[in-house]
């Protein structure tokens, strides 16, 4: 279970404190999915780069299994908005980096489930290509292999999805889901988009305008319903975000 505990984060200027996180407080289970959507500017970004432990300065208590959430003894999963990959790397290499960062033995196994992984997500014949030569959606089924291929304790997505184009968008959202869906790894994604929140987020953090605060959560009745724009609480729901969202500008 990961808890957050009163976290709060301020960001130090010559002049001043800015406060970007004001005591957030929040329990997720190992096998959820959430989505944190708000405000331009409210922190949302700020409270991914704690859990990735980008941020290890702040106010409070962020828990995995009772544990401090730390890169040095947790295996953390991130893929940013423009994927990650290292252009002098092939598809295989950067798929395998964060073994190689770690100096972990690359077995059989490991090999074996990186290739069903690719085939899953159609880029096998893509391994020996560099990131140049590749599409902005298959930048990202790369980043995806790669990711889930080194069975991180939590995993992190800001805006990956954003970068695509519609159509792009919803393939990959739909594959990613059936990837996580097989693997349940407790996974936070950050989003500015209410449709993505309502298809990909079990949970949907809403948080308020700068400090970040978390407004509400929700447990989401339409996750992963490929059909949630036909479900009779679809716009009650998008209508609900998008009030609490626009309520937290104006706070």
């Amino acid at each position: 279970m990961i808890q957050i505990k009163n976290l709060s984060v301020f960001y130090r200027s010559k002049r001043e404190n800015i406060k970007a996180l004001n005591k957030i407080n929040l329990n997720v289970h190992n096998s959820d999915i959430c989505a944190i959507i708000g405000p331009s500017g409210c922190g949302k970004s700020t409270l991914l780069n704690v859990l990735s432990g980008i941020i290890t300065e702040y106010e409070g208590e962020v828990l995995l299994d009772s544990k401090s959430l730390s890169p040095h003894i947790h295996k953390i999963g991130l893929i940013p908005q423009n994927f990650g990959l290292l252009p002098w790397k092939t598809v295989e290499e950067n798929c395998l980096l964060s073994f190689k960062i770690k100096k972990e033995k690359i077995n059989s196994d490991i090999l074996r489930k990186m290739d069903i992984l690719m085939e899953k997500l159609n880029i096998y014949h893509l391994k020996k290509r560099y990131p140049s030569e590749l599409s902005g959606g298959q930048k990202q089924r790369v980043a995806i292999v790669r990711s889930f291929l080194m069975k991180p304790d939590i995993l992190l997505l800001d805006e990956a999805f954003s970068a695509l184009d519609a159509i792009i968008k919803e393939e990959a959202q739909e594959l990613f889901l059936n990837i996580w869906s097989e693997n349940k790894i407790n996974t936070f994604f950050v989003t500015h988009s209410i449709d993505e929140a309502i298809y990909m987020g079990k949970k949907i953090i809403i948080m308020s305008n700068t400090p970040g605060e978390i407004i509400e959560v929700i447990d989401n009745p339409m996750f992963n319903n490929k059909k949630y724009r036909e479900e009779k609480k679809y716009l009650e729901l998008y209508l609900h975000i998008k009030n609490l969202i626009k309520k937290g500008w104006d706070n």
